[in-house]
């Protein structure tokens, strides 16, 4: 039987040298399956080697997979990509945190036999769009697949900034910055703001202040059809900038306003046989571990 995705283009983060033995390994199990492969043009030359290149923005166009090797930032990064073409995205983990990125360099090979062979499970994640409007203005626009972020750029200076959702004021906020996060996000920067955990499969945004200067100002979780609306206030001569998944979008002065909503698509990832996402919860968050006894894992019995 034919393999489920006949081209498959890879990805990795930029210092892909750290990664170039799995990258290796991934290739040679690649072309004895026959597969095509399609490497990223942003990749260090001696990764690229002979194989077929394309620009990133093209991967998505050219391949059936995109297969990212590295954290969870590689896997932002190529699901963004694939979310232009909706195609699936399939990580391996050689960052530290992997909550993405889901197969280890030494299951390479019977993981992708399942994946390949067309065993494996699908979720589609929500995707995030931010805009920042200066006046009538677009200054710029991003995804995140994590998060849109609004973080203060001089440390000394407290941000001031007001909150609508679906035109209905929220709040005034005082504090380091502001969070809207995807169900995917939950548990990343908008976690270490008190923000609970969303399932991923839920059509839901976080919307977390950063070091509020109130201790009544908490997160919030809005539907995903609702539209959120922050304007930066004149405090002091206040300066932030916009990131989506950690990339700067723009810098954002007062009276600038930050449009939030979900993206018109969604991103497709693929797990192979057995991922479980409470699985994942109880071993990145150390859940069930023994403080006192780090090798009795309560979760064992053990």
């Amino acid at each position: 039987m034919a393999d489920v995705f006949s081209t498959i283009a890879i990805t990795c983060s930029n210092n892909g040298t750290n990664t170039k033995d799995t990258i290796d390994q991934l290739i040679d199990y690649l072309r004895e399956r026959g597969s095509r492969i399609v490497l990223s043009a942003e990749l260090p030359a001696e990764i690229v080697g002979a194989a077929d290149v394309a620009p990133e923005e093209q991967l998505a166009e050219l391949a059936d997979l995109i297969i990212a090797v590295g954290g969870d930032g590689t896997m932002l990064s190529a699901a963004r990509l694939a979310s232009e073409g909706q195609i699936p995205v399939l990580g391996i983990n050689r960052g530290r945190l992997g909550f993405l990125a889901d197969i280890s360099p030494n299951e390479i090979k019977e993981s992708l036999d399942q994946v390949l062979s067309g065993n494996f499970a699908t979720e589609k994640r929500l995707l995030l769009k931010g805009e920042l409007w200066r006046g009538d203005d677009l200054v710029a626009s991003g995804l995140g697949m994590n998060d849109i972020v609004i973080k203060r750029l001089e440390p000394a200076r407290m941000l001031e900034f007001k909150t609508y959702v679906d035109g209905q004021y929220v709040n005034t906020h005082g504090g380091d910055g502001f969070i809207a996060a995807s169900p995917t996000g939950s548990t990343a920067y908008a976690l270490s703001c008190g923000g609970p955990i969303v399932h991923p499969t839920m059509d839901a945004i976080v919307l977390a202040p950063i070091c509020p200067h109130t201790l009544s100002d908490r997160p919030v979780v809005i539907p995903a059809v609702a539209s959120t609306d922050v304007i930066m206030l004149d405090y002091y001569d206040s300066k932030a900038e916009v990131s989506g998944d950690g990339e700067f979008l723009a810098e954002m002065l007062a009276g600038d306003r930050l449009h939030i909503e979900a993206a018109g698509t969604r991103v497709q990832l693929i797990h192979p046989p057995g991922y479980e996402y409470y699985d994942v919860l109880r071993e990145k968050l150390h859940w069930g571990t023994d403080r006192r006894n780090p090798l009795r894992d309560k979760n064992s019995g053990q």
